[in-house]
Parts: structure tokens; C-alpha cells; sequence
């Protein structure tokens, strides 16, 4: 998908959260400054309120949202070194509870939800790049999305 503006960034946000289920995470991977944080406050706060305030998990490593039909996790793995510190600090329980948002899910070096929906934002000019790619119940999902 072409997303020409932080506003295409965060409806395709929104979309997703309308597709997303109990036990799936969504993996953000991209630069920083490439919009996964704008991508990820959308969803939140299309599964919570427009008010939500949803600040970067940086520092925290993982943020927990309770919205009207899902429970959702958004975890910020950039300082982690190693994968068992995801599943210390709640991956699993955010699974069984609801769903996830991972950014920098390649610290999780193959131990992946199985259950996911890869999403690589790219820098291209002024505007960014989403590829999305489908893992385990996302397969064959639709949603639908106007950028």
C-alpha cells in the first residue's frame, strides 16, 4: 500500500483494528521515523477511544489497552536482546488475553506469534510503503483499506 501522509498511515491503522483478533498480533518492522507508532496509536485508539492517549512503549517495553471488544498489548521491542525477554514481560499473556502490536519484532529472533500480520513500513520520498504479509489465521483475511 502507498500511504502519502501520516493521515493514509493511521487510516490503514484503524482498518486493521477492525480485522484484528483475540490470540493474533500485528508486527510492525520499518526505520525509525518510518510510521509504526503513527500506525499503532491509530489502532489503539480505534479499539479504545479517539482520546486514547497512547504513548510510545519505548522506555516501558509494553503498553496494555482495554478496548470495548479486545484487550490489546502494544510492546516496543527495540532495547530487548533476546526473546525470552518479550514473553518476561506479558507476550504471552497479552496473547491469551486479547491481541498484540509489536514494533521491532525481529528481536524475537524466530519465536513469532504464529498468528500474524507482518506489516514493513518503508521511507519512499515524502511518502511510506506498507507491505503486509499474512502468517497463520491472517491468511485468506480481507479488510478493507482507502488510502
Amino acid at each position: 500500500f502507498r500511504l502519502d501522509d501520516e493521515a493514509a498511515t493511521s487510516s490503514l491503522g484503524a482498518a486493521l483494528a477492525g480485522a484484528l483478533k483475540a490470540g493474533e498480533a500485528i508486527c510492525l518492522t520499518g526505520p525509525l521515523g518510518a510510521g509504526k507508532s503513527t500506525l499503532a496509536r491509530a489502532l489503539i485508539r480505534a479499539l479504545t477511544t479517539p482520546a486514547e492517549d497512547v504513548p510510545s512503549p519505548t522506555f516501558t517495553l509494553v503498553q496494555f489497552y482495554e478496548g470495548a471488544g479486545l484487550k490489546v498489548a502494544h510492546f516496543d521491542l527495540y532495547r530487548l536482546t533476546s526473546a525470552e525477554e518479550a514473553y518476561e514481560i506479558g507476550l504471552d499473556e497479552a496473547l491469551e488475553d486479547g491481541a498484540a502490536l509489536i514494533e521491532w519484532p525481529e528481536r524475537l529472533e524466530g519465536h513469532l506469534p504464529p498468528d500474524r500480520l507482518d506489516i514493513e513500513i518503508t521511507i519512499d520520498g515524502d511518502g511510506r510503503r506498507a507491505r503486509l504479509t499474512p502468517n497463520g489465521a491472517w491468511e485468506g483475511r480481507g479488510f478493507e483499506f482507502r488510502s
